[in-house]
This record gives structure tokens, C-alpha cells and sequence, in this order.
């Protein structure tokens, strides 16, 4: 399958090809991001779908990245089938460690695909889920049609997105604004959409949902050791991670990444600092 990057995935190279969704994956799979998705779980990344989740469901993880939140999910729906998909081989790699460790092998298939291009037969799923994968994709209607291809009568669609415009923060070491224009101009240069969470309502129903539940929940890094982690694997990423992609792009200077970064460690250097990140979510029913 062509690789498509998707929020915890995409092939290494950046820019794909091969369909019409195709958009370049801006944060890349560098240490630092690897490390931040792999910190993530059901109940902190979807509990919007945990709810809905009954054993014997069949459910599809799109953009599965290391599969931290496939694995609290596979728990939820065992004995149902379970398949983690991802475009990306390093993402895979990733995903087959955490599922040997939580000795889930057996339980999960590892799928590489196009998420415009699903490698499955309709209705093969009660639950299609992708957390943090439209933001990055030219057409994320298209994928969501795709998704409900995929999912049975009576099933649902659960997707989650971060805002970007809507994330906050104290204090205010001079840098950080820049940090999020420079990302969020990024994004958007690659073809995806950092704002994905606000309009996952609206790409829901242009998708042909007529059953949409839309709702909002976030991550707060306020503890020393939240702050500690934040602070790092964001000040990473402006130096390899989405940081050369803006100098690439003629968006920043080097000496822009190095401003951003110190940025970020100067705000992770403070007992009073707070970073939330909001996020968009949305159960669709099929």
C-alpha cells in the first residue's frame, strides 16, 4: 500500500504519493515523537470511545502508531478482532514491541495501508478509531468515508483531533507564540489542517453521517514531571522534528528552531507552568 501519513504515523520520507489524501506528516518519526505517542493511552486519548466498547467487537486502529491506545482498546473488545494499521515501517516496529510486551501478539494484526484505501472488505468492523490522524491528511472527508466503508450497520466511527489555535499556556517565555505559528503554518503547507478537532462535526457530516455525537476533552501538563516531559519532547521537535521541515519550506531560520526550543524548556523550567491541549472529538454512527 502507499504510505499516507496519519497522526501517529506516516512513511519517514515525508511527502507520499499515490492518492488524493496524501498531505506530508509534519512532526516525522524521530525519538521525541515516537516517545510522545508512545505515552498514550485509551483513557487519556479515547475515552469518548471507551463507552461504546463491548467484548467481541471487531475494531480497526487507523494511524495505530506504537499502539499504546490499541492495546488499552484490544482489552476492551477481546475476543473480538482486533487490526492496528499504520503507513509507516518504523511506527510498526513501534506497535509490534509494545503488543509483544503487553503480550497482546496474538490478539492484534498489524496492518500497513493507505488510510484513503483501506485493505479490508466493507462492513468488516463494529468500531473504526483514529486518533489524531485527520489533522494530517489533505482530504480528511475522504477518509472518513473510507472509515464508514469499513464499518457495519450499527457500528460506529470515533475520531479525535487536537486544536492547535486553542491550546494555552503559563507563562509566556518569548518564543512560544512563534512555536505555534510556525507549526500550525507548517502543517498547513504540508497539506493537513492543525485545527482538525474544531471541524471534525462538519467533515463528519459532509462525509454522510446523519448520527453525530461531537465532543471536547483535553490534556493538562501542570505536574513537575508533566512539564519535565512537555517541555523536552516539544523542544525536540523544534529541532528535528517539524522545525527543519519550516526551514526546508522557507517558514523559520535556524535560529528560529534554537529561539522555539528555548522557549519551550524555559516554560518547562517554571514551577508554575500550564499547557493544556484541546482536542475535537466525535463518535459517528454508521
Amino acid at each position: 500500500m502507499n504510505s499516507q501519513p496519519y497522526s501517529d504515523n506516516s512513511d519517514s520520507s515525508g511527502r507520499s504519493g499515490g492518492s488524493a489524501g496524501a498531505a506530508r506528516y509534519t512532526h516525522g518519526h524521530g525519538a521525541a515523537v515516537l516517545s510522545a505517542h508512545a505515552r498514550r493511552s485509551a483513557a487519556d486519548s479515547a475515552a469518548h470511545l471507551l463507552p461504546h466498547l463491548s467484548a467481541g467487537m471487531d475494531l480497526l486502529d487507523v494511524g495505530c502508531g506504537p499502539a499504546t491506545i490499541t492495546a488499552d482498546l484490544t482489552e476492551c473488545v477481546t475476543p473480538g478482532r482486533v487490526v492496528a494499521l499504520d503507513a509507516a515501517a518504523d511506527a510498526l516496529e513501534a506497535a509490534r514491541a509494545t503488543l509483544s510486551e503487553r503480550g497482546l501478539s496474538e490478539q492484534v494484526e498489524l496492518s500497513c495501508g493507505d488510510v484513503m484505501a483501506l485493505p479490508f472488505e466493507d462492513g468488516s468492523f463494529d468500531v473504526v478509531h483514529a486518533h489524531q490522524v485527520l489533522q494530517h491528511l489533505a482530504d480528511p472527508v475522504g477518509a472518513l468515508v473510507e472509515m464508514r466503508r469499513l464499518t457495519r450497520s450499527g457500528g460506529i466511527v470515533a475520531v479525535r483531533d487536537a486544536v492547535y489555535s486553542a491550546m494555552t499556556w503559563f507563562p509566556d517565555p518569548e518564543g512560544m507564540e512563534q512555536w505555534r505559528s510556525v507549526y500550525m503554518t507548517t502543517a498547513r503547507t504540508n497539506g493537513g489542517e492543525p485545527d482538525a478537532g474544531s471541524r471534525l462535526l462538519s467533515w463528519a457530516r459532509a462525509a454522510g453521517f446523519t448520527d453525530v455525537t461531537a465532543s471536547a476533552s483535553t490534556w493538562c501538563y501542570a505536574t513537575p514531571a508533566d512539564r519535565a516531559w512537555q517541555s523536552e519532547t516539544w523542544a525536540q521537535r523544534c529541532l528535528t522534528s517539524f522545525g527543519p521541515q519550516a526551514v526546508d519550506l522557507g517558514l523559520a531560520r535556524e535560529a528560529d528552531l534554537e529561539t522555539m526550543a528555548e522557549a519551550w524548556r524555559q516554560w518547562g523550567g517554571s514551577e508554575d507552568s500550564w499547557f493544556v491541549v484541546v482536542h475535537g472529538e466525535v463518535i459517528a454512527r454508521v
